[in-house]
């Protein structure tokens, strides 16, 4: 009787489970567990399978359902078959052709390349020698006015300072004595020169007129060139000539050589300035230079003209090696290179460090790609291959290098197109895919 009661208890139970939705919780239950339940409260499994049979009949819809829902796990995998799926998408990434060029990611085809030997150094960038000047005064005065700062853009013959000198209005005022001086002669060299034409005069009156016109001319021409060594040119030597100057001949203008930035500053509003000292640098930074050491070993390999890959903290960029000194120096042991790098970006700062990667020779490969298309995924290099639906991760096996590009040995063949940029976008959306299967 007790155990009719303890059937009709479990054939209850599985009804309201099966009508709650709770199969579910069944399907996740171990077997062994189930089998020890039966055993132990039905004593044998045979006797329970018939019951089981009737239990069917009676709930036959309900189990039907519970298989049909069984087949979820509830995070939209199945469970029987389901892996095969999942296998089978793994290292897949799904993009659109939309999707890829918003992500900036470029394909290019694998192909033969060449793979260069170079000799690495370290360098340091530098302002270019030839596009750089540092600005002395050519006077010694008080600064009245500084006109530029620290990073300022200039345009050559800008002025940057007023610099207050006597010395330089003693210049000035040497200038315009001669030029007067010079003007009144010329009148009376003329007037002599008529008059002994016209045999009014005497010759010695005339000679000395000539001799005085010409001292005159060459004291104007001294005080002109003084003017000029001080940094005027002729446009500025004439506004001295003209009306309400005066004010102007205590000033010295210092004046930029050449278009640039300011890269240093020397002076203050009020100090006093010589010509021994510089008081402003001016460098044009389009161009720089990346000044570094070739070793004696590497020194045959090493020509001018050469490229050169840099490397900093600017990024990377292609320069062209421009001077290799002729002579070692007697400290480092080593032979001074500059390579000129093209900088209208601003991105290569004077002082940074890089370093360099001289390209001596280059040797043909089969296969290569950009070092950019080469991630470490699970500690093994793999690439992105271009497909119809997104990209998919293929593991390859690499061989000879250089700065830029890598040697593909195998697991890729020729022509298949492949991300060579934003690759690193690609492993962290293969990472996330990955992610969510294991869950």
């Amino acid at each position: 009787m007790k155990r009719s009661k303890i059937k009709t208890l479990l054939l209850t139970g599985v009804a309201v489970i099966g009508l709650s939705g709770a199969f579910a919780w069944n399907y996740f239950t171990p077997p062994s567990h189930a089998a020890e339940g039966h055993g132990d409260e039905h004593g044998h499994a045979e006797g329970e399978e018939k019951h089981d049979e009737g239990k069917e009949e009676q709930h036959g819809h309900g189990h039907e359902d519970a298989k049909s829902e069984a087949k979820d796990d509830g995070h939209g995998h199945e469970a029987d078959g389901g892996e095969e799926g999942e296998h089978a998408e793994e290292g897949m990434i799904a993009l659109t052709a939309e999707q890829v060029t918003a992500a900036g990611i470029k394909i290019a085809a694998v192909g033969p390349g060449k793979l260069a030997r170079e000799v690495s150094v370290p360098g340091k960038i530098v302002a270019a020698a030839d596009r750089m000047a540092q600005i002395v005064p050519k006077v010694g005065g008080t600064v009245t006015e500084a006109k530029k700062n620290l990073g300022d853009t200039v345009e050559k013959g800008e002025v940057l300072a007023l610099i207050e000198s006597r010395e330089m209005a003693e210049a000035v005022a040497d200038y315009l004595a001669a030029k007067r001086a010079e003007e009144l002669s010329l009148t009376t060299f003329n007037r002599e020169k008529g008059l002994w034409d016209k045999k009014i005069t005497a010759e010695q009156d005339y000679l000395s007129a000539k001799n005085a016109h010409q001292e005159a001319k060459i004291r104007l021409d001294l005080t002109r060139q003084k003017l000029q060594a001080l940094g005027h040119d002729e446009v500025m030597i004439k506004t001295y000539e003209g009306a309400g100057s005066a004010d102007r001949l205590r000033f010295h203008e210092l004046r930029s050589p050449l278009p640039g930035r300011v890269i240093a500053r020397e002076l203050t509003l009020g100090e006093y300035v010589d010509t021994t000292h510089s008081a402003y640098t001016v460098a044009d930074l389009s161009v720089v230079w990346v000044e570094t050491a070739i070793a004696p070993g590497d020194l045959p390999f090493v020509k001018e003209g050469q490229m050169a890959n840099v490397i900093g903290s600017g990024g990377k960029a292609e320069g062209k090696l421009i001077f290799v000194s002729p002579a070692i120096d007697p400290e480092t042991r080593s032979a001074k290179a500059i390579i000129e790098l093209q900088n209208a970006e601003g991105t290569w700062r004077p002082g940074e460090f890089a370093t360099a990667a001289i390209a001596t020779s280059a040797q043909e490969v089969d296969l290569i790609v950009p070092k950019d298309a080469i991630q470490a995924l699970e500690g093994k290099p793999a690439i992105f291959v271009r497909t119809d639906k997104g990209f998919e991760k293929r593991v390859v096996t690499t061989g000879r290098e250089d700065s830029r590009h890598i040697e593909i040995v195998s697991g890729i063949e020729f022509g298949e197109p492949v991300a060579v940029t934003g690759t690193f976008t690609l492993k962290a959306e293969l990472g996330k895919a990955e992610a969510e299967h294991a869950h």
